[in-house]
């Protein structure tokens, strides 16, 4: 009795991960919002605020970012340029494609392979492996990683990254224009 009252219980903590969690969400749950276009939004100078949780849910560091954007039609680059609350600096820049049909590919010189991801609505979904900088460890992490549209032109960025399945840390950030 026991031992079938636990599987049951795996079984739906399993369910609510996959149909109710951060990482179930699809584009397709933005599709009615005002529009969110890489193109336009991740242009420019932009400037970026956030923290990172670790695995039990306390803030582990906070950041400041500074990024900017190019697009040449679907073609982007990213620059970010990060600053952390431990003195440590960390730059990346990302290659990004839009296809015509709202996916979207990312690459990365931490990022394995290719991220992939979706834009509909009022929101942009991306999918990928990073590999962590030796100081922290280089550990390979899954990350799910949505930017929302607001009013006034903000983005909320939301990541989630996961080893062997476990979320180990989530990220949240605002980017606005640079003033």
């Amino acid at each position: 009795m026991l031992e079938s009252a636990l599987i049951f219980l795996l079984a739906v903590l399993l369910l609510r991960h996959l149909m109710w969690s951060f990482p179930a969400q699809k584009p397709v749950d933005y599709s009615h919002a005002p529009a969110f276009d890489p193109r336009t939004h991740l242009n420019g100078p932009l400037t970026c605020d956030g923290v990172i949780f670790g695995p039990a849910g306390r803030v582990v560091s906070r950041f400041t970012a500074r990024m900017e954007g190019e697009w040449q039609g679907d073609q982007g680059v990213l620059r970010e340029w990060f600053h952390y609350d431990s003195g440590t600096e960390q730059a990346r820049v990302w290659h990004l494609h839009l296809a015509a049909d709202g996916s979207l590919q990312a690459k990365a010189e931490d990022v394995i392979g290719a991220g992939s991801g979706h834009v509909t609505g009022s929101a942009m979904g991306l999918r990928y492996r990073i590999r962590l900088a030796p100081g922290a460890g280089g550990h390979v992490l899954s990350v799910v990683d949505w930017m929302y549209l607001v009013p006034g032109g903000t983005l909320v960025n939301r990541s989630q990254f996961r080893k062997f399945g476990l979320k180990v840390a989530e990220l949240v950030a605002t980017i606005r224009p640079a003033t």
